[in-house]
């Protein structure tokens, strides 16, 4: 961190296990992303809910070269537990940030359309043919947003394909081509 870890206490009498505490999880903070200009953290005891006790709100501001991320509304009646939430968003938020500078967002399986060509295992199973011939093994809980009894012959589904041991599978599979033309 190029700045001093800022740490306020609102609300409430600093505490040095509190605070010690959280400069631990700022530390690793920067072991995820080593370019963190500087970490504010905010804990408050805020007032007290009528069902409850007086819970803590932790918030934690990051500043990298080029943007802020910022992780607020945590809220605990234990205020450890509070700090471990906020900064474990926090964590992702910056694993997320690392990702997008490397290039290397989150990517979603590219779902294929096919049509089932026939059923086995006493009808708890089934294959899809995909128009290149390939053909997907499923099991009824691999099927989405109908029941596995209203596939029928013919039926045009999108599925996820994998590969495993047995072959090819197809997961999540639904009714209709989903916005293919």
């Amino acid at each position: 961190m190029k700045q001093p870890l800022q740490i306020r206490f609102l609300g409430m009498a600093p505490s040095d296990a509190v605070e010690t505490a959280a400069r631990k999880k700022a530390d690793k903070l920067d072991m995820v992303c080593p370019d963190i200009m500087s970490c504010r953290v905010s804990i408050e005891q805020t007032h007290k809910h009528q069902h409850q006790g007086r819970p803590f709100a932790v918030r934690v501001d990051v500043t990298l070269p080029d943007h802020e991320l910022v992780v607020d509304r945590v809220h605990d009646e234990d205020v450890y537990v509070a700090l471990r939430e906020a900064f474990d968003d926090m964590r992702r938020q910056l694993e997320d940030a690392v990702r997008r500078r490397r290039g290397q967002e989150k990517l979603h399986p590219v779902p294929l359309h096919g049509e089932v060509v026939r059923f086995g295992d006493e009808g708890q199973c089934g294959y899809i043919r995909t128009p290149d011939g390939d053909e997907y093994y499923f099991g009824a809980e691999n099927v989405a947003g109908v029941p596995f009894e209203h596939l029928q012959l013919g039926t045009e589904v999108q599925f996820i394909p994998e590969v495993a041991a047995q072959g090819r599978q197809a997961k999540r599979v639904s009714i209709g081509k989903h916005g293919v033309g």
